[in-house]
């Protein structure tokens, strides 16, 4: 069985969303462990991940530096994250498999997704990214050409696009690796998101592409068995926070969909891994939303949300 499972940020950070690097270890190698027992049970695994407070602390330290060397672009941001938490997941699974003495290794890819320079997501920035800042500290981003909102008492939070996931350039190198009996993490975040100019060539752009969205695709080009959404609850749920909340098992992507029109998911949460779920079983193939200790009972059908065509 070939899987990709798409980690949430949960995955990569301590339970209350600290990022120091001590807890990001502690998290990944808590990760690992059921992507080792997968492993160890014969499936082929693909890993992507999200790395929502990785870049936010880097541009952090852009802001506090802005006066004295140039903010780096968001493109760089996320392959310095895509590499940072890469290693960090390499080392965690490599012992996690030696420990279940499996033999099999573990490949991380520095990963490119292709997104349209004509998407209408960057005529008007809508992702909020990064932390509140005052108008004159705002001010000093916003004359390095960066796009900010004032929101308020809270202060000024930058805007940039989510533009759609068209491709994930390295998706033939994934097969290869995985035909190599290798692991494989890549399209971290999202993927390095680029355009393509007339004359082909590829350049990174200020964006941030919507990690599960990206999985969607890039399990459709490995032609995957499931998807696994790995999340920080067992299940997607219908009345969220209200008494009469209930998990949902299996469904269909257009049941799902008519329950996503209906307002359950919040579209900065769970909206967007319903969406992606339902894009991957609408092109025929099966997915999942569950938490990380679900993923054995969810690949067997017995746990999470289970969406099929």
């Amino acid at each position: 069985m070939r899987v990709l499972i798409a980690l949430g940020g949960n995955a990569m950070t301590a339970p209350d969303g600290r990022a120091d690097p001590d807890d990001q270890r502690a998290a990944v190698v808590s990760a690992m462990a059921a992507v080792a027992d997968l492993v160890a049970d014969g499936a082929e695994v693909v890993l992507t991940h999200g790395n929502g407070p990785q870049v936010g602390n880097l541009l952090v330290k852009n802001e506090i530096a802005a006066a004295v060397v140039p903010p780096v672009p968001l493109d760089w941001c996320g392959a310095q994250t895509q590499a940072t938490i890469g290693v960090l997941v390499l080392n965690a699974l490599d012992q996690a498999l030696a420990q279940r003495e499996c033999s099999a290794r573990s490949a991380v890819l520095v990963s490119r997704t292709l997104v349209s320079g004509d998407d209408p997501h960057f005529a008007e920035p809508s992702k909020p990214v990064g932390r509140y800042l005052p108008e004159a500290e705002a001010k000093v981003m916003i004359d390095h050409g960066q796009v900010w909102e004032d929101r308020g008492e809270r202060g000024w939070r930058r805007m940039v696009a989510s533009p759609e996931p068209l491709e994930c350039l390295e998706s033939a190198t994934v097969t290869a690796l995985l035909d190599a009996g290798q692991v494989v993490v890549c399209a971290g975040g999202g993927g390095v998101p680029v355009v393509r100019s007339a004359d082909g060539e590829l350049c990174g752009v200020e964006a941030v592409i919507d990690k599960d969205l990206t999985a969607a695709v890039l399990a459709d080009q490995l032609a995957v068995d499931v998807l696994v959404i790995a999340t920080d609850v067992d299940a997607a749920i219908i009345g969220w926070g209200t008494p009469d909340a209930r998990p949902i098992g299996a469904i269909t992507a257009a049941e799902l969909r008519d329950l996503a029109a209906a307002g359950h998911f919040a579209g900065g949460s769970m909206g967007p891994k319903v969406d992606a779920a339902c894009r991957f079983a609408e092109a025929g193939g099966r997915s999942v939303i569950t938490s990380l200790h679900n993923i054995a009972g969810a690949l067997a059908g017995t746990a999470g949300t289970i969406v099929t065509p």
